[in-house]
This record gives C-alpha cells, sequence and structure tokens, in this order.
C-alpha cells in the first residue's frame, strides 16, 4: 500500500515496482525476543530479491490491501518463522535507504515486539539461519560489523534501543 506522510493510502503498488522505483509504502517489522531478553534474529535467505544473506530482525514485510498491520505483521512471522505469538505495537519508523540489486526501501514501518520460547521452523525461502542474540553482544557486533546486517535492522537497534529495551 502506498502512503503519504501521514500514513494514508494514497495508491497500491506492486512490491517489487516499489522498491525499484522507491515509492513510499506501508511495511511492518516484528521483533520477537525469548524470556531472558535475548533477539530472535534470521538471516535472509541468499535468494532474496535484496539483501540477501544479511541478519536481520525475526519477520517483516507489508500488509496486503485491506489486511490490518498487525494481522500481516502475524500473518508474516508465522510464514517465515513457523510459530505464532502475540505481537504488542511499539512504535512506527520511518526510513529511505539505497539497496542492493537498484532497490530502494522507502517505508513507514509499524514496528510490534512479542516474546516466544518454543521451536523456530524458518521457511528456507525466506531465512537460511535463525539464531538467538543477547542486546549488548548484538549491539557490539552490529557495531564492529554493520554489513553484516539489514538497513532496517541496523536502524532499529540504532535508534530504539532504549524503546526496545523497554517492551
Amino acid at each position: 500500500m502506498l502512503v503519504d506522510a501521514e500514513d494514508r493510502v494514497i495508491g497500491t503498488a506492486e512490491k517489487h515496482a516499489a522498491h525499484r522505483s522507491g515509492t513510499l509504502h506501508r511495511a511492518f517489522s516484528v521483533l520477537i525476543q525469548d524470556h531472558a531478553g535475548n533477539w530472535l534474529l534470521q538471516r535472509r535467505s541468499p535468494g532474496k530479491y535484496h539483501s540477501g544473506g544479511l541478519w536481520t530482525n525475526a519477520a517483516c514485510g507489508h500488509p496486503r490491501p485491506g489486511e490490518a498491520t498487525e494481522a500481516a505483521a502475524g500473518r508474516r512471522l508465522e510464514e517465515e518463522l513457523g510459530f505464532v505469538c502475540p505481537l504488542a505495537y511499539l512504535t512506527k519508523v520511518y526510513y529511505r535507504s539505497p539497496l542492493d540489486h537498484g532497490m530502494t526501501e522507502h517505508e513507514l514501518v509499524s514496528i510490534y515486539t512479542g516474546r516466544h520460547a518454543g521451536p523456530v521452523s524458518p521457511d528456507p525461502a525466506e531465512a537460511d539461519a535463525v539464531r538467538w542474540a543477547e542486546p549488548r553482544e548484538l549491539r557490539r557486533d552490529m557495531d564492529a560489523h554493520p554489513d553484516r546486517y539489514t538497513v532496517w535492522f541496523r536502524k532499529y537497534v540504532t535508534e530504539l534501543w532504549a524503546a526496545l529495551h523497554a517492551a
């Protein structure tokens, strides 16, 4: 769903077309912790159309036209990692950033958090690995090796660090 700066829908576009043109669109990201406070990360499948092979948050995507953003976040979490859990809205993040393969992320992203302690079964077309990361170690590794992580996940960790810990 294409949106204006106030998150009002102004049209629709196919996902790849929106990323090629850099048009502002609605997105979501899901950040999952276990009960010890570790973050669930996935490594994007190398076959993804952008950012393949990079570590990122548990799930992300775009709601379908007419689909509630929170419902879309739950849907993608199950599709990507094979589980569901209650999600809580945290905030919205705006960003624009060039990506590989001539793509541009230009998104208004709703951030959701949740807790999960059970099995994780990633869809190999989405993620080729998962891991739990202790927050301080994640931050150190991300600072030392930013090229290992997606641009959006680096933004969340950098700009939302205090809010993520409070969540």
